[in-house]
């Protein structure tokens, strides 16, 4: 039982995931699916598996037993076999999220037309600098993170998100860093546990790391992973880097010129400290040296691009990172300013870099290629896995790999008639189109309906943990204002 779910404090039910009224025309729950030896077949999908070497199907078949995937082809028998139908559905992996401040979620929406810091103008003053990371991020309390965490984390299932690494500048106290991961794993997703900063007498970062590593990821063999904080802004990020190289873990960091980072970065990367491990968020602003630094150690770059043209990071570097042959993912960022669906991260990576190299072409200038719905949905799923360290178990649709897969409705209003798959998922679709969702082969949504999560009741402590956040810190709402 969850230690913030007891009656004195959040009585939080825990998310089981128990699929009561899920029963299939076959007879069977959905919570059969994914147990240890069950074989499940999702028969008659438009297949995108994002693997080159397996290939896309127009129809095909996916047999999974227990959490993974074990066969691909256009027609499989396993008359031992629960039967997923997936007629008029576009089966892909599950979209994989490298960045998102998941503790944040009560503020959905305030700051809507904030940028990132105070740039002196009256419009400014509500800035996420100064209003959320110096002011509510002090005023949550370890059941605050608990809610906050968890019910971001379910929002993302619902639209497909099976994995997430999620920034949580939340580090006051160690239990504060304990209620992260008990609603990264009580969420039933694969999840990067992003252990970064916190303030106040209570906080341990970053030497708390190693009993959170010992304590919480002994283990490759689950669900959730770490990855070290090493913001090159603190006066400790040598210390932090230290210390996640000696654990082992990837480190990563935003690096975002409007801090005026670029000095300290290229310093770094002149010094040969950068490596395959570092996952750096956003890159704006950054020197033509930092990037061949970069480049050179085969850094990954986490790119935000709605919230990098909204909250003034700088312009998102989509074309430096296509020309520099650069890993490359998608990330959501923060909910107080933006929406965390992967279909905006995807159109909005798409229609920036065409908009940038059409001009040029209307210009009479030279002009790079214009990227395709398929190289977005790279960065969207593949791209996310090579960031984190999971190509082993996600990423693609590949036989050994862990089941992420997401159920596509085709047959939809705002999709039919499907002429083509990539520009379909790309171009046309919303979370309203996420059918299905399995996570390690688990189904966690389920023909439109998440499973074994009572929405209205954590939706009702979201609203209570907001009101306190907001009285803590003094902060006020304004339905209709600016």
């Amino acid at each position: 039982m969850c230690r913030f779910c007891d009656a004195k404090r959040l009585p939080l039910p825990m998310p089981a995931f128990q699929a009561e009224g899920a029963s299939s025309q076959s007879g069977f729950k959905a919570e059969e699916i994914g147990k240890k030896g069950q074989r499940t077949l999702i028969r008659g999908g438009i297949v995108m598996s994002m693997d080159q070497a397996v290939g896309d199907f127009e129809r095909g078949d996916i047999l999974l037993e227990g959490s993974k995937i074990v066969e691909i082809g256009p027609s499989i028998e396993a008359s031992d076999a629960i039967v997923i139908d997936a007629a008029g559905k576009i089966v892909m992996p599950g979209f994989i999220d490298t960045h998102h401040h998941q503790f944040e979620t009560a503020l959905r929406g305030q700051l809507a037309n904030a940028i990132l810091i105070n740039d002196g103008r009256p419009s400014s003053v509500n800035n996420y600098y100064e209003m959320v990371l110096q002011t509510a991020s002090m005023a949550y309390t370890p059941e605050d993170v608990y809610i906050n965490e968890l019910f971001a984390a379910l929002s993302q299932l619902d639209a497909g998100v099976t994995t997430v690494m999620d920034v949580s500048q939340i580090h006051h106290t160690p239990e504060h860093s304990d209620a992260v991961i008990k609603a990264l794993k009580d969420s039933g997703r694969r999840s990067v546990f992003g252990y970064f900063e916190g303030w106040g007498d209570g906080a341990k970062y970053p030497g708390d790391a190693k009993r959170l590593k010992e304590q919480y990821f002994s283990s490759d063999d689950q669900l959730i992973s770490m990855v070290m904080g090493g913001e090159i802004y603190l006066p400790f990020h040598e210390e932090a880097w230290r210390i996640g190289r000696e654990l082992d873990l990837p480190i990563a960091l935003h690096v975002v010129g409007t801090f005026g980072m670029q000095p300290t970065f290229d310093e770094l990367g002149k010094s040969g400290k950068f490596g395959a491990d570092n996952i750096f968020i956003h890159m704006t602003g950054m020197s033509e040296d930092g990037w061949k630094y970069a480049r050179d150690a085969g850094a990954h770059i986490s790119l935000s691009v709605p919230i990098e043209m909204q909250m003034r990071h700088g312009m998102p570097p989509i074309q430096r990172a296509l020309d520099l042959g650069m890993s490359m993912s998608l990330s959501t960022d923060v909910e107080c300013t933006m929406t965390a669906d992967f279909f905006t991260q995807m159109r909005a990576m798409v229609t920036m870099q065409r908009m940038f190299a059409n001009e040029k072409a209307l210009g009479g200038e030279d002009y790079p290629e214009l990227i395709t719905s398929r190289q977005a949905l790279h960065a969207a799923t593949v791209g996310g896995a090579e960031g984190l360290r999971l190509s082993k178990k996600t990423g693609s649709l590949t036989p050994g790999k862990e089941a992420d897969i997401i159920l596509l409705d085709a047959e939809a209003l705002n999709v039919a008639p499907l002429n083509n798959v990539p520009g379909a998922v790309v171009t046309l679709m919303e979370r309203s189109n996420v059918d299905t969702v399995l996570v390690a082969g688990k189904v966690r949504k389920w023909k439109g309906k998440l499973l074994g999560c009572d929405i209205p009741h954590l939706r009702d402590e979201l609203v209570k943990s907001r009101d306190r956040i907001f009285e803590k810190a003094g902060l006020t709402r304004s339905l209709f204002g600016d």
